[in-house]
């Protein structure tokens, strides 16, 4: 018969090596993370003087881009990779888009209309020049051409005469009806770029735009950093994934939003698994995930399934962030795992999941895609915001001309105030009175950004 034995509040597997005082000591570090109420001024505060030190907000924010920075220069991270131009919208450039040759490759005509030797009136050609045809015969002087725009401009070419500045008379002769400058309607060869000209830098973001140009520069594929790997565990034996809640059971909401959400953020979501509250299927989980980020949902507290914590003890990992001054979410945590990969933790109720999604895995994700962090700006607020006494409080908003209104519904467990939101309101501590400018964090799909892909 064995005794039951704690490590953060979480049951120890049968066969680990642990003796008693150790037991203990677990116990008691549990009990000094746990949250209350925050504590007066002045006094002593177990969650910011203990070893789980709550990181500012902020701060938090950071120190998941530079896990990422870190991760790239340690060379952890998969190196450029080729991709078709089609598959390319929201990646980075990692090499530059170079001229592949001139562009326009050759002289066309930049409208309808003729193309005309010399100087007026001239004689039409019977037969015209369409886009997409051979070089035609040179022009003599005196003469003229029906062209369409884009179609090569025939050698001793003086000018295009759009369609709407000309007229013919009984003979059939061509007459301009405003004056016409020499090369007036022409795109010269390489007008645009010559070969070798470099187009884009490394780091463009590819747009639609820079796909239309990549494509006519000659491209079929294009060198991009990466998209992301990430892995999702959703944890929890009380989770449904149909019907309505029953029998102390609860509907999964995590397991839907995510995947798209961190998509929208611009990962490639490798699996989506559904994880029993059981230590050794969770560290099996995170040990066998090939993913860049791993993300976790519950479990990052310290109950009695809350396993995350001492699986990443036993797995030799790094907490970089444990615990953020931030509700909802305050239990989030970062930790670095093998081979330079991450794991973001995200607590259990919808809206505080939101915001370790927003503060750890957005900036961490954003990095290792090379994308640039979005310029911060603020808002003024319509109505008061209550804050927390020390802690930053994010709170969804929806955007209505030059000013911010915060939403209801915005508790930890509630998704009804983000789902109608543009952006979550980063409130200081202590709160916002109305009209106090409050830092906006966008959502991708209000920010209508170039990473939004929900497929």
């Amino acid at each position: 018969m064995t005794a039951s034995r704690l490590r953060g509040g979480a049951p120890v597997e049968d066969g680990d090596d642990l003796d008693v005082e150790e037991a203990l000591a677990l116990v008691r570090e549990a009990k000094d993370d746990s949250t209350g109420p925050a504590p007066a001024p002045g006094a002593r505060d177990a969650r910011t003087d203990g070893p789980h030190r709550a990181t500012p907000w902020p701060e938090a924010r950071e120190i998941a881009a530079r896990a990422a920075r870190t991760a790239r220069s340690a060379g952890a991270r998969r190196g450029p990779v080729s991709v078709p131009l089609g598959d390319s919208l929201g990646l980075v450039l990692a090499a530059p888009l170079d001229a592949l040759g001139d562009l326009p490759s050759f002289d066309t005509s930049a409208m309808d209309g003729w193309a005309v030797a010399g100087p007026g009136p001239w004689t039409v050609r019977e037969e015209g020049v369409l886009a997409g045809h051979a070089q035609p015969a040179p022009l003599t002087d005196g003469e003229a051409v029906l062209i369409a725009t884009g179609a090569r401009i025939p050698a001793d070419t003086t000018a295009v005469l759009r369609t709407e500045h000309g007229r013919t008379d009984t003979q059939g002769r061509l007459h301009a009806t405003r004056d016409l400058a020499h090369g007036q309607d022409i795109r010269p060869r390489g007008q645009e770029c010559r070969s070798g000209d470099q187009l884009l830098p490394v780091g463009t973001l590819i747009t639609p735009a820079v796909l239309g140009l990549a494509a006519a520069a000659g491209y079929d594929t294009v060198t991009v950093v990466p998209r992301p790997r990430v892995e999702v565990l959703v944890l929890g034996d009380e989770l449904l994934t149909e019907g309505l809640p029953r029998e102390g059971l609860i509907r999964d909401a995590l397991g839907p939003m995510l995947p798209p959400w961190l998509r929208a953020l611009g990962a490639e979501v490798v699996a989506v698994r559904r994880v029993r509250d059981d230590a050794r299927a969770l560290r099996k989980a995170i040990t066998a995930s090939p993913a860049d980020l791993v993300v976790t949902t519950g479990g990052t507290a310290a109950g009695p399934v809350d396993h995350v914590h001492p699986t990443l003890e036993r797995i030799g990992a790094e907490l970089l962030v444990d615990g953020v001054a931030v509700r909802p979410g305050h239990p989030m945590l970062l930790a670095r795992i093998q081979d330079g990969r991450h794991l973001v933790g995200l607590p259990g109720n919808p809206l505080a999941a939101v915001s370790g999604l927003l503060t750890l895995a957005e900036p961490l994700l954003r990095t290792l895609a090379a994308h640039p962090a979005p310029e911060p700006y603020a808002l003024p607020l319509t109505e008061a915001v209550h804050g927390h006494p020390y802690d930053t409080r994010l709170v969804p908003v929806v955007l209505r001309g030059d000013r911010a209104v915060p939403l209801h519904y915005n508790g930890p467990a509630m998704l009804r105030g983000v789902a109608a939101a543009d952006a979550l309101a980063a409130v200081p501590p202590g709160g916002a009175r109305p009209g106090e400018e409050a830092e906006l964090l966008d959502l991708p799909w209000a920010a209508a950004g170039i990473g939004v892909c929900f497929t």
